[in-house]
């Protein structure tokens, strides 16, 4: 199903919640996510500070808001699949989805929000709701697909979990390594070795 376009109103919206996300981000950089104050962040998106708090509930979920939109995009995606595409591999696609944009190197502000928010006790928090969202709506499309439900069986729940465990080991891997392979690569073989109900590798 095609998405209608957004209007002007709804482009404008969105255009400043980017500004932002990216003003947040980028000062958290450069100075430090303690010295990057919210009247700073303000003032580099060009908007109130009233404007910024009907957006987001500090500085913290502005900076993880990028994280945050990739991962309910999985969840998405997912929901796009074809109905009869096995499961494992309509989730590979829908977690590689959110890096088809990205070219030869993903998202830089989404980059740098990681590298933040997992190297930042301050941050640590927004990363782990952020987390638990993006499992939270996996497992419901999960159960969706498979006919179980999120409330009463353990399954959805449990390959979402097992889903964005693997994606945040491979993006930990692609973080900590001075020259790793591709995230997709990363990703992609985290999710193979889960599929394949992670065989003992010194087992032959």
């Amino acid at each position: 199903m095609t998405t209608p376009p957004l209007g002007l109103r709804d482009q404008k919206k969105l255009a400043r919640r980017e500004a932002m996300i990216q003003a947040a981000v980028r000062l958290a950089v450069e100075r430090g996510v303690e010295n990057a104050l919210i009247e700073d962040i303000t003032a580099a998106a060009g908007v109130s500070h009233r404007t910024f708090s009907n957006y987001f509930g500090g500085k913290a979920e502005a900076i993880a808001a990028r994280h945050l939109d990739r991962a309910r995009g999985v969840a998405e995606a997912l929901r796009a699949r074809p109905a009869g595409e096995p499961l494992w591999d309509a989730i590979t696609h829908a977690a590689l989805s959110p890096y088809k944009a990205d070219r030869k190197r993903p998202d830089p502000e989404w980059t740098a929000s990681i590298r933040l928010m997992t190297s930042e006790p301050s941050l640590l928090g927004e990363f782990l709701k952020t987390n638990a969202i993006a499992e939270r709506e996996l497992a419901e499309v999960v159960a969706e697909r498979t006919g179980t439900k999120v409330t009463r069986d353990l399954y959805p729940r449990l390959v979402a979990a097992t889903v964005w465990a693997a994606v945040e080991v491979a993006t930990d891997k692609w973080l900590s390594t001075a020259k790793p392979a591709p995230i997709t690569q990363l990703v992609r073989n985290a999710l193979r070795q889960v599929a394949a109900g992670l065989p003992d590798p010194s087992a032959g």
